[in-house]
C-alpha cells in the first residue's frame, strides 16, 4: 500500500489533511558540526568530498579527525624493541597524518570552506577516539570497511562506532563516488525505537530531499509495528515537517530483509538509506545474522545509521 502526495499538499489514506511541503530555502532543521574520519585509504577522498557536500549545503562547520592507532605488537616482539626504533615509528605515523591533513585541506580548500573547517590529529583506541569526538558533533561520517585493506590490531569498526558514539553514523561504501547524497532517501521503517530516532536524526537531510520512501518490511504479519498500516503514522508525522513521503508495504521471510532493503534502494535510485542500527548478542549473531553488519558490508550507497 502506497501514500504519496502532490503539489503542495499531502493527504493520507483517512483523508487527512498534512502540511504543505518545505521548499527549497524553507528547511527549519539543519547540521551544524559534522565530523569526518580521515585515514589514508583511497575512499577517504569520497568520504571526504561527502561530508563535503553536506557541510556546504547545510553551511556546517567541518572537522577532519585523524586517528593514530597505538603500537600493537606481540610482547615477545616488543621486547626486543628500541627507543629509536619507537622514535622512528612516531616518525613515520607524523608523516601519515601530515600526508592526510593536506588532502583534507585540500579537497576543503577547493570547496571554498577553509574558514569553516579544522583539522585534529589525536591518538588512541580508533573507535574509541571516535565515539568520544562524534558525541560533539551533529553527523559523523566514517568509511565502509575495506575487506581488502590490511587487518591491523586496532582499526576502526563503523559498526561499533554507531553504537558507543550516540550520534547518528552516515557509512560511505569504500568504492564508487556519489554525486548527490539525501536528493532520493529510502527509510527502512519497522515501528521500533532505533528506526524513530533514525529519522528524527535525519531530519535535516530528509527536509532537502527530492523525494523519501519509507519502506515497511513486514517478517511477522500481523505485528502492529510492521503492518499494512505502519508507515503511516511516520508519513503523517514527516508531513508536519513539510516532507512529502511515500509509504511501502512488503512480507519477506526474515532472512530476505536485508537484501530486499538493498534491492528497493537500486530500484528506486536512492542515493541514501536512512535506517536504524540493531544490535544482536554474540550467539544471536551467529544463528540469525545482523542486519546492521549485512547492510555495512553489501551496501552500496551510503547509510545513515541510528540506534
Amino acid at each position: 500500500m502506497i501514500w504519496e502526495a502532490s503539489g503542495r499538499q499531502t493527504r493520507d489514506i483517512m483523508g487527512v489533511a498534512a502540511l504543505p511541503r518545505v521548499e527549497a530555502g524553507e528547511a527549519v532543521m539543519t547540521l551544524r558540526d559534522i565530523l569526518v574520519i580521515v585515514d589514508e585509504q583511497p575512499s577517504a577522498e569520497t568520504r571526504i568530498d561527502v561530508a563535503l557536500a553536506l557541510a556546504t549545503e547545510h553551511d556546517a562547520h567541518l572537522t577532519g579527525l585523524y586517528i593514530s592507532s597505538p603500537v600493537s605488537l606481540p610482547s615477545y616482539v616488543e621486547a626486543f624493541l628500541t627507543e629509536d626504533m619507537y622514535a622512528i615509528w612516531e616518525v613515520e605515523e607524523k608523516t601519515r597524518a601530515a600526508r592526510a591533513r593536506s588532502g583534507f585541506n585540500e579537497r576543503v580548500r577547493r570547496a571554498d570552506r577553509l574558514a569553516r573547517s579544522e583539522w585534529r590529529a589525536v591518538s588512541g583506541a580508533p573507535s574509541d577516539v571516535a565515539s568520544v569526538h562524534g558525541r560533539y558533533a551533529d553527523l559523523v561520517v566514517v568509511g565502509q570497511a575495506d575487506p581488502a585493506a590490511p587487518q591491523e590490531p586496532f582499526q576502526l569498526e563503523p559498526e561499533a562506532l554507531v553504537f558507543a558514539c550516540g550520534r547518528p553514523v552516515m557509512v560511505v561504501p569504500y568504492v564508487g563516488h556519489f554525486d548527490t547524497v539525501g536528493r532520493r532517501v529510502l527509510v527502512g521503517w519497522n515501528g521500533r525505537r532505533e528506526a524513530a530516532r533514525a529519522v528524527a536524526d535525519a531530519l535535516p537531510i530528509l527536509e532537502r530531499a527530492q523525494s523519501v520512501t519509507l519502506l515497511a518490511i513486514d517478517t511477522a504479519p500481523g505485528r502492529a509495528e510492521v503492518g499494512e498500516g505502519a508507515a503511516l503514522g511516520m508519513t503523517r508525522h514527516l508531513a508536519h515537517h513539510g516532507i512529502r513521503a511515500e509509504a511501502t508495504h512488503v512480507i519477506r521471510d526474515p532472512h530476505e530483509v536485508g537484501d530486499t532493503l538493498l534491492n528497493i534502494t537500486t530500484d528506486l535510485s536512492c542515493d541514501l538509506i536512512v535506517m536504524g542500527a540493531y544490535g544482536r548478542n554474540r550467539l544471536q549473531s551467529l544463528v540469525l545474522g545482523s542486519l546492521t553488519g549485512f547492510i555495512l558490508e553489501h551496501m552500496t550507497v551510503p547509510v545513515l545509521l541510528s540506534h
